[in-house]
């Protein structure tokens, strides 16, 4: 008897409405906090890029899976989002953005072939009724997985289902994009010395840096859309930074705790009953990862070609993970990476799917259906 396909309805209820976990203690957090560090040390030793945010995933799931399950807080989130968006704006000066504008053709490649890649994918594991078509289409949607995850609850999807499948592209996509920068980066002077980690930076930057922040902050209050917190300091800093009207210091130390924690809110989403409730489809979402990572890995290939851009910006450029994490692993890999570049990519898929993805999603499930 042939086994019936689950449908969004049998989504179990959300999380909300679950038994509470009990309250997570200081030594909960110790414990996660000294595994990250022991983690983030090996990989420091491999001269992985992006050490601190694959460690801090890392620790986080384990921690996660073995122990307590613990909740990162919004505040801290929010915050590490609009230093990465501030970090991004050091590199979107005017001048270059112009310069990417006049490559318009280029980028209108660059998303719509991985959309289509991302779409055909979600298609066939709801024809081979692996997944339901809504959950399916929004678990193998390319954009920020936060986003997805929680868009794809206002329609109709298995928001578990959904966020297994984005944060673990997420963490694939993370380390694979580390490995291959790694092997492709000079590594010379990768490396921050004792004396760049703890600089005293400069107070007027430093406040610069605060002020976008507390902004970021009042903005998202008054204006609720999806990642604004990340793509408010990054657009306002940016044009900000070319007016000459701002600067901006981000110490070593700083943007490591924001690695830290975005790390850790993407690993901590990895408990238990979000595993057992996706066995099932695991071995085909894995493999529907692997196919679209492989995917944009060979259109990498075909945008070297047209445009003759270096192989490892291209691969960034075309990589299906979050922008945050992309940002995080292009900023730390120590090579000539042409970072505005791969981050308009990155921001112009994430629009580009914002904009379809409700409509696409409902389109194929009720195809699907019919």
């Amino acid at each position: 008897m042939a086994q019936r396909a689950p449908s969004d309805s049998d989504a179990p209820p959300p999380a909300g409405t679950d038994k509470p976990p009990a309250r997570a203690s200081l030594w909960d957090w110790l414990r996660l906090a000294a595994l990250t560090l022991a983690i983030v040390v090996v990989l420091e030793f491999l001269e992985l890029p992006a050490a601190i945010l694959l460690g801090a995933m890392g620790a986080a799931i384990f921690v996660a899976l073995r122990f307590r399950q613990l909740t990162m807080p919004r505040l801290p989130y929010m915050a590490a989002q609009a230093l990465i968006g501030c970090m991004i704006a050091h590199a979107l000066s005017l001048s270059v953005m112009l310069e990417v504008a006049d490559q318009w053709p280029i980028f209108v490649f660059g998303v719509l072939s991985v959309l289509v890649a991302s779409l055909i994918l979600g298609w066939s594991l709801a024809r081979m009724k692996t997944l339901p078509g809504t959950t399916a289409i929004w678990g193998s949607s390319p954009g920020a997985a936060q986003v997805m995850t929680l868009m794809s609850e206002d329609f109709g999807a298995d928001i578990r289902l959904v966020a297994f499948m984005q944060y673990t592209r997420v963490i694939i996509v993370a380390g694979l994009a580390a490995v291959v920068a790694r092997i492709w980066a000079d590594l010379g002077d990768a490396s921050h010395s004792a004396s760049a980690w703890f600089a005293m930076p400069d107070p007027g930057g430093l406040a610069g840096t605060v002020g976008l922040v507390a902004a970021t902050f009042v903005v998202h209050r008054l204006v609720r859309v999806p990642s604004l917190s990340f793509m408010f300091p990054m657009v306002a800093g940016a044009a900000l930074l070319e007016t000459g009207w701002l600067t901006l210091e981000l110490p070593p130390l700083l943007l490591a705790a924001a690695y830290v924690s975005i790390g850790w809110t993407i690993g901590l989403r990895f408990d238990a009953k979000v595993l057992k409730h996706a066995a099932r489809a695991t071995p085909r979402i894995l493999l529907a990862i692997v196919i679209l990572v492989s995917l944009c890995g060979a259109l990498s290939g075909v945008l070297v070609v047209l445009t003759g851009i270096d192989p490892l910006t291209a691969y960034l450029a075309m990589s299906p993970g979050g922008a945050d994490t992309i940002a995080i692993i292009t900023a730390s890999a120590p090579a000539n990476i042409n970072v505005p570049f791969v981050m308009a990519m990155q921001m112009a898929r994430f629009v580009a799917i914002m904009l379809t993805g409700p409509f696409t999603a409902q389109l194929i499930s009720r195809w699907m259906d019919s």
